[in-house]
């Protein structure tokens, strides 16, 4: 027994030197002065032996562990202090880690860009809350309990009377409640639809719609902004047109084209948006004089904006959070 101790205790001398890491030395440690390790494992075979062999293995086993222990401490001073060196002669001069800086988003930058054309021709920028009741949302704009527009498949209803809105028109009816004409306003943001996603569609978008009201406001005004936003936006050479159509909020409407062309150099007629005369009944529903004052209104889509702009494809690209394509703006 005596002599298993003694090669416990050389066997445990000669690993250490081959100690040269922190790692390692944690590693012995576990081997031989862990709960589990041989020379704790070995005093605890003491207590085996016959009376008359206790002694002499006592003093045997304590030695070892001394000796073992104190060279184990001693090792891991001397590793501790060289790893301290170490990190003392870092040279400061060398260059730093490349670090990714944030890019801002595409759908962020054609915002801004948006509002810094408008507020060059004098538009406010005014916001609203995304979650809105029907009267703001439906009601006020002239589209009336039966209107296809309200139907629970084409909204997110958080109840009877409360949704996420469906677009950002009932910005212009916040600002006409509490503002006097003239009023000249853009209203940007989010708008929810449980449209089904694919390449052109997502149940969450973003828009940007415009409102001017005052005494004397034709067409020839919103064809002029309308006109100047583009060329501003896509070039001064970009071909656009007005197609009739209908709004229940604006009489007469209107959509407008643009004629782009695709990768191939294919051109084509691209719808944009809305456009027309702020109806009436939507003046008559916030009290505004509609003897008296004439408005127009104009609602665009940012995504098919930024894709028309920047040739994408897919409106999906926008959220899926893919550097390969975030990138590229």
């Amino acid at each position: 027994m005596l002599e298993q101790f003694e090669k416990i205790g050389k066997d445990a001398l000669a690993d250490l030197k081959k100690v040269t890491d922190p790692t390692a030395l944690e590693d012995y440690r576990i081997k031989y002065l862990g709960r589990k390790g041989q020379i704790t494992q070995m005093l605890g075979r003491i207590g085996k032996l016959p009376p008359e062999q206790k002694p002499q293995a006592g003093q045997l086993a304590n030695k070892i562990k001394k000796e073992v222990t104190a060279a184990f401490e001693q090792l891991k001073k001397t590793l501790l202090q060289s790893q301290g060196q170490t990190r003392e002669l870092i040279d400061v001069t060398l260059p730093g880690i490349p670090v990714n800086i944030g890019k801002t988003h595409v759908i962020t930058q054609t915002l801004n860009e948006l509002l810094e054309i408008f507020g060059r021709m004098g538009f406010a920028v005014a916001y609203g809350p995304e979650v809105e009741d029907e009267w703001h949302n439906f009601v006020a704009l002239n589209m009336g309990p039966d209107h296809p527009a309200r139907d629970p498949f084409d909204c997110f209803y958080i109840d009877d009377n409360t949704l996420l809105r469906s677009h950002t028109s009932p910005v212009q009816i916040r600002v006409m409640e509490h503002t006097k004409p003239p009023i000249r306003i853009v209203a940007p943001g989010r708008v929810y639809r449980p449209d089904t996603v694919d390449a052109t569609h997502m149940y969450m978008f973003h828009q940007l719609e415009a409102l001017v009201i005052d005494e004397g406001v034709s067409m020839v005004d919103m064809k002029t902004t309308i006109e100047q936003f583009i060329h501003a936006f896509f070039g001064p050479g970009t071909k656009w047109r007005f197609r009739p159509s209908f709004f229940p909020f604006t009489e007469p409407s209107a959509e407008v084209d643009l004629l782009l062309a695709d990768k191939s150099g294919k051109e084509s007629w691209v719808e944009m948006g809305g456009c027309g005369m702020v109806d009436p009944n939507v003046f008559d529903a916030v009290g505004i004089d509609s003897e008296k004052y004439t408005g127009w209104a104009f609602g665009f889509g940012i995504e098919r904006l930024a894709m028309r702009k920047y040739s994408i494809t897919d409106i999906r690209l926008f959220f899926e959070n893919d550097l390969r394509f975030l990138e590229q703006f």
